[in-house]
């Protein structure tokens, strides 16, 4: 996997020693006991990664399937991976459940998680077999070389259109799932969760630009019975974790035992400009 990787000092390739990542200008990044390695340097990011336990609450409601149908429509976007050496990256990578269902759905292709968070990294590490996870901001660049990578995904995730066209070979596809604004609808007044912007969709057309064309838009959209348990570790999982006071929220509580609630998603496709 150090193949793919760049020095994020000085941009040349790394390749693995021992137990660790070197460039020829000597520049030496240690594979942490928890299996990522970071090459994160300079100033602290000024991007706010998800918290542990945010984590811990995204893992155990996607280990219950309810994000199924999302994963499983983001790995189909991708589309056929063929070549043994293929690799696929996702940018804000949280607990790697997206690239896993890419990969299982590709089995020759190889895969780079990419996170600023510290415990995702970790988590990351153990997502899949075929799987790398590095700490890095996407925002000050990818650590990856040009042209290397047959797919990018960012799926709830934010978006470095320049770098992600720097990456991609000619043929590459960049997957982008971000939430409509019936999205977790009926959960939003009653517990005050952040809504979604509903000129989202825009703006990600206007990113994209210039670098990109589309290929293909599918909406992913379903009931979702949801109950206590479930609802908390929605809130406890997304940017409304930062609003929330607890999860014993007397909000929660008042809601019935069990809520039918709408994922409503856009995956859309895009390919580089040629």
């Amino acid at each position: 996997m150090a193949g793919l990787l760049a020095c994020p000092e000085c941009r040349l390739g790394l390749e693995a020693v021992d137990r660790a990542l070197r460039c020829d200008r000597g520049h030496n990044f240690d594979i942490a006991k928890q299996g990522y390695v970071s090459l994160l340097t300079g100033a602290s990011t000024k991007m706010t990664g998800d918290t542990a336990a945010m984590l811990d609450a995204r893992a155990a409601f996607q280990g219950e399937g309810h994000f199924a149908p999302i994963a499983d429509a983001v790995a189909a976007a991708v589309g056929p991976v063929d070549d043994r050496s293929a690799s696929l990256l996702e940018i804000g990578a949280g607990t790697g459940y997206y690239l896993a269902a890419a990969l299982d759905a590709a089995p020759e292709a190889r895969g780079v998680a990419v996170d600023v968070a510290k415990p995702a990294a970790r988590r990351c590490a153990r997502a899949h077999p075929r799987a790398a996870a590095v700490l890095a901001d996407a925002w000050r660049g990818l650590p990856v070389r040009d042209g290397v990578l047959a797919g990018v995904l960012s799926v709830f995730a934010p978006r470095n259109p320049a770098e992600v066209a720097r990456v991609l070979d000619a043929d590459g596809r960049f997957v982008v799932a971000a939430p409509t604004a019936r999205h977790l609808g009926e959960l939003i007044d009653p517990l005050g969760m952040v809504t979604v912007d509903p000129d989202k969709d825009r703006r990600i057309t206007e990113a994209m630009s210039g670098l990109f064309e589309p290929v293909e838009r599918v909406a992913v959209e379903y009931p979702m019975k949801l109950d206590r348990a479930a609802v908390a570790q929605v809130v406890g999982m997304g940017p409304s974790a930062h609003h929330a006071e607890n999860a014993r929220d007397p909000r929660l509580t008042a809601l019935p035992e069990q809520v039918e609630v709408t994922a409503s998603v856009t995956v859309s496709t895009y390919r580089p400009r040629r």
